[in-house]
Formats: C-alpha cells, structure tokens, sequence
C-alpha cells in the first residue's frame, strides 16, 4: 500500500497549512461533540414515541459521551498505526452510519447500540487525532490555535441546537437523524484536511519512520535504528510491536504525568454537575424558565470567548512560561464559583457565575491539550491525549447520578455544587503541589551535581591525568 507523502520538519511551522488544520479541527469539534450535546434535543421525541421515562432516554446520551472517551486510546492507535487521515475519515463514515441507522430505531435498545456506542466510537476516532494533529503544527501559537479549534464545541452547540429543532418540527425525529447522518459525513472532508507531518523529535523517538521514503539518507545514519511497527509497511512481530508499544506509551513511566492524569479525574467529576444542574437549580431559585435557557446560553457564548482569547493571552511572551500557572487558575477559580452558587438566589446575581464560570471553562479546556503537550512533548501527544480523554470517561458517566443522589438525600443543590467545586480546587491544588515539590527538589540536585562535578574534576597535564579526589586521598595518607 502507497505511503501518504510527508513532509519533515526540524520544528512545528507554526502556521501555513497549520491553519488549515485547525479549520479542520474546529469541524470535527462541531460534528462530534456539538452533535453529542444535540442528542438531548431528541429526548421528548423518543420519550413520546417509545413511551419511556426519562432514566432510560437519557442512557442514550450517556452512553455516546462515554464511549467517545472510552474509545478514545483507540483513536490514537489508529491514527499512530495507520494515519491521521485514515482514522478521521473511517470514524466519520462509522459516526454517520449510527445516526443514519438510528433513524430506523425500533426501539431505545437499538438507539443504545446505533446512537449511543457506534456513533460515539466513530466520534472517538475523529476527536482525538484531530486534536493531536494541532499541536505538531504549532508551537509559538499552540494555545491560540488550541482556543479556535476547541471553540467549535460552543458555537457548534449554538447553532445546531435550533437547527435541530428546526428540522425535527419539520421531517419527524427519524428525518432529523437522517440529516444529521449526512452532516457528519463533512468529517471525511476534515479527514482529508490533516496533511500529514513529521518533526525531528517523532523520527527520533519512533524509529518506525525512518524506512519511509520522506526521511532524507543523510538523516538516516544519525539516528536511532530499529525494527518498523506500521503494519502497513511489514509484518509485524511481536517482539517489535511489544517495542513500539512501549515507546508509544512511555510517558506512563513518568511521575509529572501520573499526577497531571490523577488531577484529570477531579477535573471531570467537579466540571460536569453544574452544566447538568444549573437550570434545575434557577427554577427551584424562582427563576423563570426564559431566564434559565439565558444562562445556559451565556455560559456557551461565554465559553467561547475564553477558548480564544485566553488561548492568545497565555501565547503572549510574557506568559508563554506560566501556561501550566493559567490553567491552575483557570480550573481553580472554575472551582471557587461553584463554592459560591450555592449562594445565588436570583436572576441579577446568577448571570456573573455564568460569565465567570464559562469563561474560565473554556479557558482550561483550550490549554488541556497544551499542558499535556508540555509534559509529554509532541512525539506522544496523541497517545497521551487519548489517555487523557478515557480519564474523562468514568467522571462523566458518574458525576450527573452523584449529584442527583445528593440533591434527593439532602433536597437541596449545596452539597452537590459544594462537592463540584472541592474536586475542581483539589484538582488544582494538586498540580500546584506537585510543581512546588519539583521546584524544590531542583536547587537540590544542582548542588549535588555541582559537588561531584567538582570531586570528579580531572586535570590534564601532557600524557598523565590526575584526578582531585586521588590527590586528596594520598595527602590524607
């Protein structure tokens, strides 16, 4: 099978076709995560047709949520083993053949198969590579593109929402999935957008590459040999691939990304209760349900307004070196507003948690991709972010029910914003201890490396050397 052609780079070109490839992921954001949130659009729809309660319709979009993250590792190993292209391309006809097959549903156990698991794997294999694609073409302006690609969920949701709704009131449930199917069709068209790229660092790291007729023979002798891993290339052996493997997945063994990965599962528990329970709690507050749908679209609009320009702030000079620092901040004062919702009980006092909240939302969503980049480095950002997003899984699926059991125990929403806000605030402290911790073990190692350099210090004299340490140890003696 012929190879896509590839073109090599000392470094990401920060630009050029890269902006291309952030258009495409902006689409892919829309067609997966902007069509995920639509699904609930279709609830009273199936709760009427099949004559369920609310619990069983809403498995449905759980089960799409979660499979988009659980299946999430497989999109990168698609993508790592085949192309980015090829992964994108086969997850949108999968995604688009669930909504289509959806709309012949017979039943909510046939949406929990077509809508929920298929659609929602067919999303993983676009998501994740996507993303992962931005950031080998950028470096300088990686959280700038990061905001605009990740603000495809927010004004994805805010178009497609009426449109939706729209086309239901217009061709019945089942034509509105139908569309929808040919919709997610334009994933292909992203699929088709991510040229691929290879940086010095991957050549290095994944030895696979170097047999691929875009590595220059002068590169070749420089670098590292081993066998190749691509089953496209050759057959692979299980030796070879037990090695591709490990390197693929060798950021496990690092301590910075176990914390950041354990940091990950508060951050999902804490940041979903309040997107689910926002309105409820404004109704029970004596808000009317105008002004709650107001608050729900602010924090969209909002949302939208952190991806970009918090992703340009922290690509500024002066902060480029802080960006773990602003996605503390970010998180951890999304973590101080829940503390505080608790104690809004009106309109007027309502609409600035939902500024803050969804600015700062958005603001940490677009560096999620940065941070881990940072910590793994560009070589095993896909793998990593695949890791990074089944992490979500789990707290996404749980989050919602907790909360809801807290809400019918206590029978208020305190206890359930409370602990939203907690997990998000640990999730920060965390990070801040962790990074503490490195900052002060560093002055530590240098002067221990200092000392033995200078015991080890050899002095050349003519064709003898003599080593400081010996000469001390014979004026001792």
């Amino acid at each position: 099978m012929v190879q896509p052609q590839m073109s090599l780079h000392t470094a990401p070109p920060d630009g050029g076709w890269g902006w291309m490839v952030v258009a495409g992921c902006f689409l892919v954001t829309v067609c997966t995560r902007a069509v995920t949130r639509c699904i609930s659009i279709f609830f009273v729809e199936f709760q009427t047709y099949f004559a369920q309660d609310y619990a069983r319709t809403a498995w449905i979009h759980s089960i799409a949520d979660c499979a988009t993250m659980v299946c999430a590792p497989l999109g990168s190993f698609v993508s790592n083993h085949l192309s980015c292209q090829v992964g994108i391309m086969f997850g949108g006809l999968l995604a688009a053949a669930g909504l289509i097959l959806s709309s012949f549903a017979t039943s909510l156990e046939y949406l929990y198969l077509t809508l929920g698991a298929l659609t929602g794997l067919g999303f993983a294999l676009c998501y994740t590579p996507a993303i992962a694609m931005v950031g080998k073409y950028f470096q300088k302006r990686k959280a700038l593109a990061y905001g605009i690609a990740m603000s495809g969920s927010g004004i994805g949701t805010f178009i497609l929402a009426p449109v939706v709704q729209l086309l239901i009131e217009e061709y019945s449930w089942r034509g509105a999935l139908l569309l929808l199917g040919g919709f997610a069709l334009n994933l292909c068209v992203c699929g088709a957008l991510m040229r691929p790229i290879t940086l010095k660092e991957e050549l290095i790291d994944s030895p696979r590459l170097l047999k691929q007729d875009y590595v220059p023979e002068a590169q070749k002798p420089g670098l590292k040999h081993s066998s190749t891993c691509s089953p496209l290339i050759e057959d692979c052996t299980h030796k070879s691939l037990c090695y591709c493997s490990r390197q693929e997945y060798s950021f496990f063994l690092m301590p910075d990304f176990i914390v950041l990965a354990v940091s990950f599962l508060f951050l999902a528990y804490g940041c979903s209760p309040p997107f689910v329970y926002l309105v409820p709690y404004a109704l029970n507050a004596g808000v009317s349900h105008q002004e709650a749908a107001f608050l729900m679209s602010i924090l969209g609009v909002i949302g939208i307004v952190g991806n970009i320009t918090f992703g340009w702030l922290t690509d500024r000079r002066f902060l480029k070196k802080y960006r773990i620092m602003c996605y503390l901040l970010a998180v951890g004062l999304d973590g101080i507003c829940c503390l505080i919702l608790p104690f809004l009980r009106s309109f007027p006092m309502l609409i600035p948690f939902s500024v803050t909240f969804g600015y700062f939302d958005g603001a940490y969503v677009a560096l999620i991709p940065v941070v881990t980049a940072e910590v793994v480095g560009t070589a095993c950002l896909s793998s990593a972010l695949g890791v990074v997003f089944f992490l979500h899984a789990v707290p996404y699926l749980v989050s919602p029910p907790i909360a809801g059991w807290l809400v019918d125990t206590t029978g208020s929403y305190t206890a359930a914003f409370l602990l939203s806000g907690f997990s998000m605030i640990f999730c920060s402290a965390l990070l801040c201890f962790s990074k503490l911790v490195k900052k002060m073990k560093k002055p530590r190692q240098t002067l221990s490396e200092t000392n033995n350099d200078s015991k080890q210090q050899i002095w050349t004299n003519g064709e003898g050397a003599y080593s400081v340490t010996g000469v001390r140890d014979q004026k001792d003696v």
